[in-house]
């Protein structure tokens, strides 16, 4: 079965997360002085961090890589508008099949899957890839949801696509990342309120899509999508998940 064509996710958000403006500028300037750093983002999507991040230093290369062709053409085309092009490099493929040289900055947002491996290892992958990627002296932006609270069994019940054991608290997760040869930078966490943000947008292509296509043979697979995204997120994950933004220094 062919997946139903619904508004790509870039027409209504602006990052690929939980992440707005005011966070973004923050994580950047965590980043330490880019004058003639190479950064890479590694789960770029359409890499609007890592243009953002370039924007700011006209020194700065980088290099980007994502699964989907989609993602990667848009962001080319936003180089281009922005006058990057020349900076920047961005190529569709498998992250975990790709091996770079150490980089001066690297950053993996909220894409620790792109590693490969069950989902309960996706952290440990995601942060040994960043440590042998990360040059002495580097620094890492590392995104990661944790657990604010253990979720209860019925928790767990309303979103059967996460593991337990896929994600730790906070602390465990700074520790945890620390245990890989970093120390921290700096450490934030996403407000309730740019989660929502983020979840009213990332829904609303699904949701003009019903509206305007109640005749479609796939109207029932599109809404049971959406349903089941909504129930999770209300009756689970906005009580439980949160996000973290780790910057690590590798040592």
């Amino acid at each position: 079965m062919t997946t139903p064509e619904v508004p790509p996710l870039y027409r209504d958000v602006d990052f690929n997360g939980p992440l707005n403006d005011e966070r973004a500028v923050r994580l950047i300037r965590s980043l330490g002085p880019l004058t003639d750093r190479h950064v890479v983002d590694v789960g770029c999507g359409w890499a609007e961090l890592l243009l953002r991040t370039l924007a700011t230093e006209p020194t700065a290369t980088g290099f980007g890589i994502d699964l989907s062709e989609d993602y990667v053409r848009l962001g080319r085309a936003n180089a281009k508008e922005r006058g990057l092009a020349d900076r920047v490099e961005l190529v569709a493929g498998n992250v975990g099949a790709w091996r770079g040289e150490p980089a001066d900055v690297m950053l993996n947002i909220g894409a620790s899957h792109v590693w490969g491996g069950d989902p309960v290892v996706h952290t440990a992958n995601a942060l040994a890839a960043l440590a042998d990627l990360t040059r002495p002296g580097g620094r890492a932006a590392f995104a990661e949801c944790f657990w604010k609270r253990p979720p209860t069994d019925a928790e767990m019940a309303a979103m059967p696509f996460i593991p337990r054991d896929q994600y730790r608290s906070m602390p465990e997760l700074v520790d945890f990342a620390l245990s890989h040869g970093f120390r921290l930078i700096a450490l934030a966490e996403t407000t309730v309120d740019e989660w929502d943000e983020f979840e009213n947008r990332h829904c609303l292509g699904w949701e003009d899509w019903l509206r305007e296509n109640p005749d479609s043979p796939d109207f029932d697979e599109v809404r049971d999508r959406a349903d089941r995204h909504r129930h999770a997120r209300v009756h689970a994950q906005r009580e439980t998940q949160g996000f973290a933004y780790l910057t690590l220094l590798r040592v």
